[in-house]
């Protein structure tokens, strides 16, 4: 009776795991206590090391991490204020740009990408090598209604001399939507060039962009909420939400900002500290989430 009995708890064990979906982010790195709002990451090859950035109320400076996450330089951005670095990307050149766009309250004025050239990066301190600054020109009120808040933005990448921008939807009655716009690396002022829209879900805390990174080849990109990862593949460069959209629950809710590729098929993803959790960075293997061809 009792090897029965066990047999039974065996098996219900075995059937309830295997109805369980397994988390698909892996602790990698515990970040230093002095990066607690981490808002941008990037993958540096060369190096094999990270380049982070923090949000609004936090110093003008990129952090470089070595894969034990120890700081290993930092870098002030100098003659340059953080008013809300949001984003983090890089050229092909290593060329890193600062998405300096976070626009809570959609009522900022002076939107803009900070270039820092990559023979900088070595420096302790290093002022903008160009300063590319944006407006959304369907924005007309600043702020507007509090239906149409679509104008806060955490989430970049640079594609083809341009960077594509994927607003974040603080709007009442969030439905889901962000807008895509791209602005060309061209130093001067620019109006955004709209491209398209991109709905996802429509919970906020599981939904809102929070970052964006496209692949070394440049066949993929892939959207950062706090719960979920959208992978598109196969996009049309004239309509990137054009391309096969697959979305992907992490398992894991916490306030993930900041995402990069280490290689085509491999991910970083990096949360901010709240309530004495995350701080960390995970890693995400694209090739259990890819369907096989």
């Amino acid at each position: 009776m009792r090897v029965y009995s066990t047999l039974i708890l065996f098996s219900l064990f075995a059937l309830t795991s295997c109805g369980q979906k397994k988390d698909i982010t892996q602790d990698y790195i515990t970040l230093p206590n002095q990066l607690k709002e981490v808002s941008g990451i990037h993958y540096d090859a060369e190096s094999k090391t990270f380049w982070t950035l923090q949000d609004s109320g936090n110093k003008s400076e990129l952090y470089q991490i070595d894969s034990l996450g120890n700081i290993v330089n930092t870098l002030e951005v100098a003659q340059t204020k953080n008013i809300d670095w949001e984003e983090l990307t890089a050229d092909r050149e290593g060329n890193l740009y600062i998405g300096d766009f976070g626009n809570n309250k959609n009522q900022r004025k002076d939107l803009r990408i900070i270039k820092i050239n990559k023979e900088d990066l070595s420096k302790k301190s290093a002022t903008p090598a160009a300063i590319i600054s944006f407006e959304y020109p369907e924005q007309t009120a600043f702020p507007p209604v509090d239906t149409e808040l679509f104008y806060d933005a955490e989430a970049f990448f640079f594609y083809n001399d341009n960077f594509y921008i994927f607003t974040k939807n603080r709007s009442k009655a969030f439905d889901g939507t962000s807008l895509v716009y791209k602005v060309p690396n061209v130093a001067g002022h620019h109006k955004a060039q709209y491209v398209q829209k991109f709905k996802g879900c429509n919970i906020y805390k599981q939904c809102a962009i929070t970052g964006a990174a496209i692949s070394p080849d440049e066949n993929s990109f892939v959207l950062l909420s706090h719960s979920k990862v959208w992978i598109v593949d196969s996009f049309n460069p004239n309509a990137i939400m054009d391309g096969k959209i697959t979305t992907h629950k992490l398992h894991h809710v916490s306030q993930k900002e900041a995402i990069t590729f280490k290689d085509n098929n491999t991910l970083y993803l990096a949360d901010e500290v709240k309530d004495k959790k995350g701080g960390k960075i995970y890693k995400v293997d694209l090739g259990t989430l890819k369907p096989k061809p």
